[in-house]
């Protein structure tokens, strides 16, 4: 009897997370478009009525910019979250190098650890593997490391580390940047927190954890987060070896 209230317990724990989480997803979705399209309706009716003039009109724009950069990376997050919540999705595993998840995050960040000077490292067993499915690894991944680089300063290094015990593969992705404040770390998958800006003023809508979290308990692992401010962030992800 009691393990069937437990389990009860869970699934009812289960819904009401994923209630919150697609709340969440509809709130930050409303705000953020009705942020940049208010703002970019109100510039052009501005410079129609010649009430705003070109040149503050033009000062304005890599603002709108960065809004919209911001908007786009939320619907591109929704989007992937998406394909994994309707129709048939399946975890499809497959054999993956962990190098080549290394050398995945080195070619699509090499502009940004350029321009930051940022040097990404790999430690560990470059023939190291596991299965899993790769669209969210890779995803999941991403999502870390674009952390990383944001709130890296320059100069500073990045390291992806793969340690595997037994059955189980660990992939954390290593920085010494400006770190989180620990009284942040118990909320980090909510949406309570507050959005930080990086290091070079780069702006998210602290959305991309909460789908990681997702994704990593479809993949059925876990993850870590160890972090300490201006000291820098550990993010461990605890994969099993094999799935099926």
């Amino acid at each position: 009897m009691n393990d069937l209230i437990n389990e009860l317990q869970l699934k009812i724990e289960r819904l009401e997370n994923e209630i919150n989480f697609k709340n969440g997803l509809i709130s930050i979705l409303s705000h953020d478009s009705k942020e940049l399209l208010g703002t970019f309706l109100w510039l052009t009716e501005e410079l129609e009525q010649n009430t705003i003039n070109e040149e503050d009109f033009f000062k304005l724009l890599p603002q709108v910019k960065r809004d919209a950069q911001k908007n786009l990376q939320t619907i591109q997050d929704t989007i992937a979250w998406l394909k994994t919540q309707y129709g048939e999705f399946k975890i499809k595993p497959v054999k993956i190098m962990v190098i080549d998840l290394f050398h995945y995050l080195e070619e699509k960040y090499a502009a940004r650890l350029k321009e930051k000077r940022i040097k990404f490292y790999f430690k560990g067993d470059h023939n190291a593997f596991l299965t899993g499915d790769r669209m969210l690894l890779e995803y999941v991944l991403d999502k870390i490391f674009n952390n990383a680089v944001k709130y890296s300063l320059p100069g500073q290094d990045i390291y992806l580390q793969e340690v595997t015990e037994g059955g189980e593969v660990v992939l954390s992705i290593i920085d010494s940047g400006t770190g989180i404040n620990e009284k942040y770390l118990p909320g980090i998958y909510t949406y309570g927190n507050p959005v930080f800006l990086g290091t070079a003023g780069e702006k998210g809508v602290g959305l991309s954890l909460k789908i990681v979290k997702n994704f990593i308990s479809l993949l059925n692992g876990n993850i870590q987060i160890i972090s300490t401010e201006n000291k820098g962030t550990t993010v461990s992800l605890f994969l099993r070896k094999f799935i099926e």
